[in-house]
């Protein structure tokens, strides 16, 4: 598994407490809403149904109020008429008030119809008041008068003493439904919610909203067995528009047995702002996250992968038999304190090893450095008589020049005997040569790294710094005092690996320089010993301002520097 991918899972995992916050508090909260919807669908479903029974009630004390009046009782149709007329004309939500015989026969109107225009025994409501010898509430009507939709209360009137005893008449007042759905509606406390009442017949008495397009209309045979068939006062169901609602359904009793009210809250426009949010919740989450997974990879990568991957390749090192690589991590951090150890460890290690090796090393070279030293003196020996003879030879004439020569090698000589005869440093080469010259300021400058030499390169460069500083005494710039010298070397690699010496002999300040028209000896010693000796190469540059020597040697591998004691 990645580091990417675990990053992914932590932050997935520092997620799950939020996630399950939003969650709990989304189900919570909708619970709570679901119950109070609930509740105030039924509150809203039963304040419809008692303004409903109170409308009612208001119509049997008007319908008592005019089955008092003396034209009512004495059954004449003019007077009746116009006493009802009048009435009709107070009550502006009654669309007719009619007076008829028990049979249905029309005693009298509103309307100023004729006696014997109608006939409306066959209503359920003008049967139920005769039974009842009461007050009854009919069901949807459309009157031919008004041609609105309305809904009959019926009364009866007027018992004949003479006869069985039995009602008169029944007192009819038809209500307008427009009105009867404006004024229910005013029960209700939020506009989104929807109210449908329907009569003893399943028809549609009062409906908000879209009342015109449901009044007097069943209800769907689909929807009312779903009704049946769940039996609960509050469900949540699609509305007759369609919408998702809470619907609390009251049958109210007495005149009003048979009438159910319904009442539907609007799911979507009741969890508006809980959805919202919801929704503002998980953007805010989702958008959390992305933060959070774009911050832990970047800390990952800087405080975590970084780490790691130096610690592979360190580790990796090691396995390779590099023990001075190190993790540079360091600090107080789980990481800085693992690298701080491990850097350690790996310096112990590596120095156990290193001294390992040095005793090692030491040990064979003890072993060979008895028969070593005397092949090795036995050479010197016979190399510097042959450079003695050489110079005999070469200097005839010059005794002075022979003298310094051999001194020159003599120095050369005290310098490997202090070394035993294992090399010299190539400084101490120069500085041997050169300290008889130093005047305490700057006329000689020596620059390079520390290089060891073995005893043949001490010999061929001793007596090639020992031509050129006689060279720069006798005629170049350690002739005056105002010359300088200045002498750099440097160590490369070749291309097969062996490390080069690359040295700078430059004069400055001293008389000019000419080149010369012939090579004299010392020319010839110093390219000589260079070239033969050593294999390398030598150049001289007659330069105006001074004589430049740029040579450059391989050099021998240092088997018996490790034998030098450190100082």
């Amino acid at each position: 598994m990645s580091l990417t991918t675990r990053i992914l899972l932590l932050v997935l995992l520092a997620l799950t407490p939020a996630l399950a916050i939003q969650g709990y508090n989304e189900v919570a909260l909708r619970a709570s809403r679901n119950a109070a919807l609930r509740a105030d669908a039924l509150a809203s479903a039963r304040a419809v149904a008692e303004d409903f029974a109170q409308i009612a009630e208001r119509m049997r004390q008007a319908l008592d109020l005019i089955a008092g009046d003396p034209s009512v009782q004495a059954r004449d149709p003019s007077a009746c008429g116009a006493y009802l007329k009048r009435s009709a004309a107070r009550l502006p939500h009654i669309l007719q008030l009619a007076l008829t015989d028990p049979d249905g026969t029309l005693v009298c109107d509103s309307a100023g119809s004729g006696p014997g225009a109608s006939a409306s025994g066959v209503r359920a409501d003008h049967r139920r008041a005769l039974e009842a010898g009461g007050f009854a509430v009919g069901g949807y009507t459309m009157r031919h008068v008004s041609d609105r939709p309305g809904i009959d209360f019926a009364r009866a009137v007027g018992h004949d003493a003479q006869a069985d005893g039995g009602p008169r008449g029944v007192l009819l007042a038809v209500v307008d439904l427009d009105w009867l759905s404006g004024h229910l509606e005013q029960a209700l406390h939020q506009d989104e919610t929807a109210i449908t009442v329907t009569d003893r017949d399943g028809l549609i008495i009062a409906r908000r909203p879209d009342e015109a397009a449901w009044i007097g209309k069943p209800i769907p045979s689909e929807r009312v067995a779903m009704l049946e068939a769940q039996g609960a006062d509050v469900r949540v169901a699609a509305g007759l528009d369609g919408r998702k609602r809470i619907i609390a359904t009251v049958t109210p009793g007495g005149p009003l047995a048979g009438v159910r009210v319904a009442v539907g809250r609007d799911c979507a426009t009741a969890f508006a702002d809980i959805d919202a949010a919801t929704r503002r919740g998980l953007v805010l989450i989702a958008l959390g996250a992305v933060l959070a997974l774009a911050a832990a990879l970047m800390a990952g990568r800087m405080f975590i992968r970084r780490p790691i991957e130096r610690l592979l390749r360190t580790a990796a090192a090691w396995q390779a038999g590099d023990l001075a690589a190190r993790t540079g991590l360091h600090g107080s951090t789980e990481f800085g304190r693992l690298g701080s150890k491990l850097d350690a460890m790996a310096g112990t290690l590596q120095r156990s090893t290193d001294d390992l090796h040095a005793e090692i090393r030491r040990g064979h070279a003890l072993q060979d450095l008895q028969v070593t030293m005397l092949h090795e003196l036995n050479h010197r020996v016979k190399n510097t008589l042959a450079t003695v003879q050489a110079l005999a030879r070469q200097s005839r004439g010059s005794e002075k020049a022979l003298e310094a020569r051999i001194l020159a090698l003599s120095k050369t000589h005290d310098l490997l005997t202090r070394e035993a005869w294992t090399g010299a440093p190539l400084r101490e080469v120069l500085e041997n040569e050169l300290s008889p010259y130093r005047s305490g300021g700057d006329q000689i400058g020596l620059d390079g790294p520390a290089v060891s030499l073995s005893p043949r390169e001490v010999l061929a460069l001793g007596m090639t710094i020992h031509e050129l500083t006689t060279n720069a005494a006798k005629y170049g710039a350690l002739s005056v005092p105002e010359g300088r010298v200045r002498v750099g070397w440097s160590l490369v690699a070749s291309e097969a690996g062996a490390q080069r010496l690359r040295l700078t002999w430059q004069e400055s300040g001293g008389p000019p320089v000419q080149a010369p028209t012939r090579s004299g000896f010392g020319t010839r010693l110093i390219a000589g010993g260079v070239r033969r000796e050593l294999d390398g190469t030598v150049e001289l540059n007659f330069e105006t301002k001074g004589l430049r020597c740029d040579l450059e040697v391989p050099l021998e591998p240092a088997l018996s520097a490790m034998l030098v004691p450190t100082r």
